[in-house]
């Protein structure tokens, strides 16, 4: 599912290229962080699995129009795996945002954004789990070091509520929706090598249908809420930025320099979301804060140099 480089890329000079690569990227790792302020400011303005399902109707129609050729081409590769790919959209993009924005009600962006940032660490645990992927003492390492950055901010830096089991509702909520995209992410390996495009589109559909029972569940819980003017803004903020454009461009950035170099950039997610929570909504960035960023910047800096010793 690589995308192949063009030859328009080929003549593109390398410092052009990774110019470009890079802005994209980093783009598309602040959009993903941004998606921890948008669940905090729909608080009160649209019910999480409206909110659901608002962003992934939207992605579904608008990839239904920018991605034709690619569905029309790639359908006959893809049908035949349709039941694998409804699984893999309904947990790694329906069930996981909708986890991601309950948990936004009873944690904060800082924390969600740090916790985010634990994913390649999930991935590398379960890859081995799954697969039996050759794991380095480095990855052990990373492991180990990201587990105690995440264990701090559940805590929220008091040892002893860890020790009495008693962490934030929200953050387990957050740690349970990094595992599910977790195991989306080790799923796509079986996906059919496909265009992306054509597979986000299918996959946007998924998540799209499975979010209507979600909604239905909401609303005979008497929690179901219809998007005010502000949750209008904020459904399109998280359907055009963190599910169209952020896949779009990192699609793009994979192609201009390769999948390895393009998941390094994932690693800004955590950075972006702490700014972007003090910055738009007054969040205090304490002590724990730091010392679970720093823990989970370096487990994943440990396990990025392990993936190296591996031939």
């Amino acid at each position: 599912m690589t995308p192949q480089s063009t030859s328009g890329d080929s003549a593109m000079s390398e410092g052009a290229r990774n110019g470009r690569a890079y802005a994209l990227l980093t783009f598309t790792a602040m959009c993903w962080a941004a998606n921890a302020v948008f669940g905090q400011l729909a608080i009160g303005e649209v019910s999480p699995m409206v909110l659901v399902t608002m962003r992934w109707l939207g992605v579904t129609v608008l990839l239904g129009i920018l991605a034709q050729r690619h569905i029309r081409r790639d359908w006959a590769a893809m049908r035949p795996r349709l039941a694998y790919l409804y699984g893999m959209g309904a947990l790694g993009f329906a069930a996981f945002n909708g986890v991601f924005y309950v948990a936004a009600h009873s944690t904060t962006a800082v924390n969600m954004g740090i916790i985010q940032g634990a994913m390649p660490v999930i991935v590398i645990v379960g890859a081995y789990l799954a697969y039996r992927t050759r794991v380095t003492r480095l990855q052990i390492a990373g492991v180990l070091v990201t587990i105690a950055g995440v264990a701090v901010l559940a805590s929220g830096g008091d040892p002893a509520r860890l020790a009495a089991l008693e962490v934030n509702r929200g953050d387990l909520l957050m740690l349970a929706a990094a595992v599910m995209y977790g195991t989306y992410t080790i799923g796509l390996r079986r996906c059919p090598p496909v265009s992306p495009l054509a597979l986000l589109a299918v996959l946007a559909g998924a998540a799209f249908v499975t979010s209507i029972p979600m909604v239905a569940v909401e609303a005979m819980l008497g929690q179901m809420q219809g998007p005010t003017p502000k949750g209008w803004a904020i459904a399109a903020a998280v359907t055009i930025f963190p599910s169209l454009l952020a896949q779009m461009f990192f699609i793009r950035g994979v192609a201009l320099i390769g999948p390895g170099r393009a998941g390094v950039f994932i690693n800004l997610v955590p950075v972006f979301a702490s700014a972007l929570a003090v910055t738009f909504l007054d969040e205090a960035f304490e002590t724990h804060h730091a010392i679970a960023l720093a823990l989970v910047l370096c487990g994943i800096g440990l396990s990025e140099r392990g993936k190296t010793a591996i031939k």
